[in-house]
């Protein structure tokens, strides 16, 4: 009877048995309260990519300064301090320059995006489309009406000023474009610069990407060894591959960064100042601040140029903008290639898109750290699928299309 039994329904060997289910069950659960626990510390966890980042770039060179028998925590020291020295030589210098320029530049700004308003509102109903149905089509015809009909007139001297200014459809009443842009101005900033709201917080962030910066410095090898014992011994060989090339890849790009955001910091500051734009100091550091992050950062350093251009003309604001467009254009295509010699090769689109998401996610901090983590992301893939499966023929490629 049971010889029959076992003919008619035979033993699987891949059924699974009751630990093999409680080892999957215990695997998805640890998988997801370790997914959890990044979620809820991703600014920690951003924030410690970017230590390790920097103190790639100080390991760079804690090496050379070691062939000069300069003991390696005495070199991370020496590179950590000369650098924060250089940094407030150069900000005591032109700190009170740049401060006056920032006020500067914020008092004129909802003026010139008056202007701005205005000058399209001229050019056609861009504005009306934009702003919607209920946006006014001129910035001064809000007062004109109520004297027409027996309202209250503008008040003369200081008031009359303050009334036909173009950022102000009244006495110190900004225009609806100005209290629209300000209002999406604080949202962005409350979304995107939360860490801003907290002193403390953005200080200890400092401090923990320092020390983490310094640590790495010191002895990389220490934490290279402790991730390799994680790793089976058969993959070891080709883990200790990636992790050389992920370090290369990311000091590589953030020295290229780095002296990337002082030359186009430095060249937009003189071209600012050829053009005779206002607060041309101030312009150039956001524009050298702003360039650490690729692709959007340039976009958005060029807008309150262009904006602080229309304050004289819109011809100054064109120059503004064709001057911006060489400036990026000769950055990519001479200063980046030379810097880099086929160091990062990252699709445009994927970069884009890694950084909105990283944005929408994180933050600011995420749109810092999505390149160079897209970048670290890109070299197990490539070492691990593309040149593992070699690359694709033609014939491939004619039947894949």
């Amino acid at each position: 009877m049971s010889d029959a039994v076992s003919r008619r329904f035979p033993p699987r060997g891949n059924a699974w048995r009751s630990r093999d289910v409680l080892r999957a069950a215990a695997i998805v659960f640890g998988l997801y309260f370790a997914l959890r626990l990044l979620w809820f510390a991703n600014a920690l966890i951003l924030v410690a990519f970017l230590g390790v980042l920097f103190g790639l770039a100080i390991a760079a060179g804690v090496d050379r300064l070691a062939r000069f028998r300069v003991p390696r925590a005495v070199g991370a020291a020496t590179i950590v301090v000369a650098f924060f020295t250089l940094l407030y030589g150069a900000g005591a210098l032109i700190a009170p320059t740049v401060s006056d320029q920032l006020a500067v530049l914020k008092s004129r700004l909802p003026e010139a995006q008056a202007r701005v308003e205005r000058w399209l509102q001229q050019r056609g109903g861009v504005m009306r489309a934009v702003m919607g149905p209920g946006a006014p089509t001129d910035t001064g015809a809000a007062v004109a009406p109520q004297s027409q009909l027996g309202g209250p007139l503008a008040p003369v001297g200081r008031g009359a000023a303050e009334a036909t200014r173009p950022d102000t459809v009244g006495p110190g009443v900004p225009s609806p474009l100005v209290q629209g842009i300000g209002r999406q101005l604080q949202s962005a900033t409350r979304y995107l610069f939360p860490f801003l709201t907290s002193t403390l917080a953005a200080l200890a962030g400092l401090v923990v990407m320092l020390f983490l910066a310094i640590y790495v410095a010191v002895d990389p090898g220490l934490y290279r060894r402790g991730f390799l014992v994680l790793v089976p011994p058969e993959s070891r060989d080709v883990a200790s591959r990636i992790l050389s090339q992920m370090a290369i890849k990311l000091r590589r790009w953030l020295v290229t960064q780095l002296i990337a955001m002082v030359v186009i910091g430095v060249v937009s500051t003189i071209v600012l100042l050829i053009l005779r734009v206002k607060a041309p100091f101030a312009l150039g550091l956001l524009a050298g601040l702003l360039e650490f992050v690729p692709t959007i950062g340039p976009v958005l350093s060029a807008i309150p140029a262009i904006a602080m251009g229309f304050l004289d003309s819109p011809e100054k604001a064109f120059s503004v903008t064709i001057a911006y467009i060489a400036i990026q254009q000769t950055e990519g295509q001479i200063l980046i290639p030379m810097l880099m010699k086929g160091g990062i090769d990252l699709p445009p689109v994927l970069t884009i898109l890694a950084q909105a998401v990283m944005a929408m996610l994180f933050g600011f901090l995420g749109l810092m750290v999505a390149v160079p983590l897209l970048a670290a992301v890109m070299v197990p893939l490539r070492i691990l699928y593309v040149e593992r499966e070699g690359p694709l023929t033609e014939a491939q490629l004619e039947a894949s299309g």
